[in-house]
């Protein structure tokens, strides 16, 4: 039955420079090579069995390649003629690399961990609008991380305290406060109060400190929806919307990014662990990343590598490496690290990631003893001893919130 699967094995090809390349971990309930054609067959052309209504002409023009067998490590590699694919189409290509195959009886698990795009296939999306450094132009943040600040608690602020808060963060020394994920158009907070009341304390705090701020709003909605409140965020004057994009659909952000709004995009991936963390089975997060950057993602959540959430360090700094680096026409994403951040983690934070990411503090904010305003400067001083090359214990002699926040959080 699986014989016919060897046809698209070739454990020497030496893939065209238009082709798409697929990475995949495997473990096979049949014979590895036969399973490893299996998935290149069946994410292309073929299936179980030989076909009358299969010619010469089209197999060879159009099958896909499985090739690179590892048997030891569990790995192959897939071509795919880039005729397989819809171009600019994010969700054709799940639907055949990362569809039925998954499915497959013969497969006890099956894992995407890499895909290498060629130039015509990446050339199709529009990509980030902004990028790092369009980022950077709006905030005037040149040399230095930029610092945000997810509002705590999570969900159970009004619009109007959430937009106090906010001033504070911003007054302390933080370049950006967020909604988190869970946070959208709720009856305790309105999504149209909520953005109002912020927008007017982000005005307030930019007149004060005479900085640029950032407020990121979750638009997080059905498609129609979340249009709806993107427009309105720009209409009153905002620069950044949120979108929870594994639970909307990289094709809505698309969506979103063809608008061209004008608003940066900032992308959280809530719900990715639900096919990313198995290292066996799944889809990896530098996958996910890669798609999110074709889609239009200006910046997105990566993992912290010392906070709360999973990622080793190879993996969160690949990943980071990757969106950061230049590839063919589309701008670069600025990695987000957030999830369990507090001052004392700042000077890790910035030997692993450098100037080019966002550190996003929540609890280690909003939890300092002395309140929200003091952990906003308590991070920001954190930043800045880190930058200088000063440990935080000498820097905290002159600095009464970073003090206390060592103190609390050893």
């Amino acid at each position: 039955m699986h014989k016919f699967y060897r046809k698209f094995v070739h454990n020497r090809y030496q893939p065209k420079r238009n082709e798409l390349v697929a990475s995949f971990y495997m473990d096979a309930h049949i014979d590895f090579e036969d399973a490893a054609g299996g998935v290149a067959a069946e994410s292309s052309i073929g299936t179980w069995t030989d076909l009358a209504t299969l010619s010469e002409s089209v197999f060879s023009r159009l099958s896909a390649k499985a090739f690179d067998l590892d048997k030891k490590n569990h790995t192959f590699k897939v071509a795919y003629p880039l005729a397989l694919f819809e171009l600019g189409s994010i969700p054709q290509f799940l639907s055949g690399v990362a569809g039925n195959v998954f499915s497959m009886k013969i497969v006890r698990n099956l894992r995407l961990y890499d895909v290498d795009f060629p130039k015509e296939y990446v050339d199709a999306f529009q990509g980030p609008r902004f990028g790092v450094q369009g980022i950077r132009k709006i905030t005037g943040i040149r040399n230095r991380p930029i610092l945000g600040s997810i509002l705590k608690p999570k969900i159970g602020l009004s619009a109007l305290q959430h937009a106090k808060l906010s001033y504070k963060v911003f007054i302390g020394g933080i370049d950006l406060v967020k909604d988190d994920e869970n946070l959208t158009d709720l009856s305790f907070s309105r999504f149209d109060q909520r953005v109002r009341d912020t927008l007017k304390m982000r005005n307030k705090a930019e007149k004060e400190t005479g900085n640029k701020k950032l407020c990121v709003f979750n638009v997080t909605a059905q498609p129609d929806e979340m249009v709806k409140r993107a427009e309105l965020v720009k209409r009153l004057g905002g620069r950044v919307v949120m979108v929870d994009l594994v639970s909307v659909g990289l094709d809505n952000v698309q969506m979103l990014r063809k608008r061209n709004l004008g608003l940066i995009i900032h992308g959280h991936r809530a719900g990715h662990s639900m096919f990313t963390k198995s290292h066996k089975h799944g889809m990896s997060m530098l996958v996910l990343a890669k798609l999110s950057r074709l889609a239009g993602i200006d910046q997105l959540h990566t993992g912290t590598v010392v906070g709360k959430m999973e990622g080793g360090k190879e993996d969160v700094v690949g990943i980071d490496d990757f969106l950061r680096s230049k590839w063919f026409g589309i701008k670069p994403t600025f990695p987000i690290a957030s999830g369990g951040l507090y001052p004392n983690l700042t000077p890790s934070l910035y030997k692993i990631f450098g100037n080019d990411v966002v550190m996003n503090y929540g609890g280690g904010v909003h939890g300092h003893p002395d309140g929200t305003l003091a952990g906003s400067r308590a991070v920001k001083q954190s930043l800045d001893a880190s930058i200088k090359g000063i440990s935080l214990t000498k820097y905290s002699k002159e600095n009464k919130e970073l003090a206390v926040a060592i103190k609390h959080w050893k």
